[in-house]
């Protein structure tokens, strides 16, 4: 295993900071993705300055902020097909295909559907692969044009005092990105009877709340749990399937969007210590009325 940097930044471009092969130093300069983006540059966050960090430091665990970065040798496709499709099935994948509701109203892009066909070519069957990376919190940018300036040089830099040091935001990526997902999407295709599959990190899944697996060949979504692995020889990190959990829809989905009550003791000690404060202020705002100034209510 790498011994972990005093930054954020895991992989830039494709390789991590220490790594100045030739490649890697080919993909810095030229800000190329080694993972099959759409095109042979990286474009994460703006074209032209791309934020070409792919996975971040988070303690001994490195996390993929990146969904692109799911796409090494294509494995998250055949990990998917796997799960829809019996042994010998022809098939293929459509990367971003738009999918409406019954209005015609679009309800997102599915971010991969596999195709599965017969010697004709016409369609017998097919599911859908989302893929969902992490969000970060804080400053990644900071760090990364830092090291991008000079990268022998800040390959080993010390970030761990700096503002807004950047670290994996797992709640918003479940409730902003993940939920609405399963809530849109997922209800289309659960619907129609097809299967879904999503693609996580497994930091991220650690967070997520319990789900109950059941068996494969019942199950209505495949969760493909992947983790980053170093390769001491070449000094690179590899994507490598951890893991899949197999569960329902409806029981996923009520799972992820439900959140679990805190203790309310402890909401209503928040409360009493606002209260205090507003009452004891001498220069509380009289914009909201006091119980006395409520009108009494009328019967009707």
């Amino acid at each position: 295993m790498a011994s972990i940097p005093r930054h954020p930044l895991a992989e830039v471009f494709g390789f991590p900071t220490t790594n100045f092969s030739e490649e890697a130093e080919r993909h810095r300069q030229l800000r190329l993705c080694p993972f099959h983006n759409h095109i042979s540059n990286c474009t994460k966050d703006k074209a032209e300055q791309p934020l070409g960090v792919c996975s971040v430091f988070e303690g001994n665990n490195i996390v993929i902020t990146c969904p692109i970065r799911f796409r090494e040798n294509w494995l998250v496709i055949r990990d998917a097909a796997r799960f829809f499709f019996p042994p010998g099935t022809k098939w293929t994948a459509l990367a971003e295909v738009r999918l409406n509701d019954r209005f015609g109203k679009s309800a997102g892009n599915l971010d991969f559907v596999l195709i599965a066909y017969d010697d004709l070519g016409k369609i017998i069957d097919f599911g859908a692969l989302e893929v969902q990376a992490v969000y970060i919190s804080g400053n990644v940018r900071a760090p990364f044009e830092e090291y991008m300036s000079a990268p022998k040089q800040r390959a080993n830099m010390d970030w761990s005092r700096q503002r807004f040091y950047p670290r994996p935001d797992y709640l918003s990526s479940s409730r902003k990105r993940l939920a609405p997902q399963l809530l849109y999407k997922g209800a289309i295709l659960s619907a129609w009877r097809k299967k879904m599959a999503v693609a996580v990190d497994s930091s991220f899944f650690t967070t997520l709340p319990q789900m109950e697996e059941i068996d494969r060949h019942s199950a209505e979504i495949a969760w493909l749990i992947y983790s980053i692995q170093y390769n001491d020889k070449e000094n690179r990190y590899h994507l490598r399937l951890a893991k899949t959990v197999y569960t329902g829809f409806q029981a996923a989905l009520t799972k992820i969007i439900t959140a679990e009550p805190g203790d309310q003791n402890e909401f209503l000690q928040l409360l009493q210590t606002r209260l205090d404060a507003q009452r004891g202020s001498e220069n509380t705002s009289r914009s909201f009325p006091q119980i006395s100034e409520l009108p009494e209510w009328e019967e009707d």
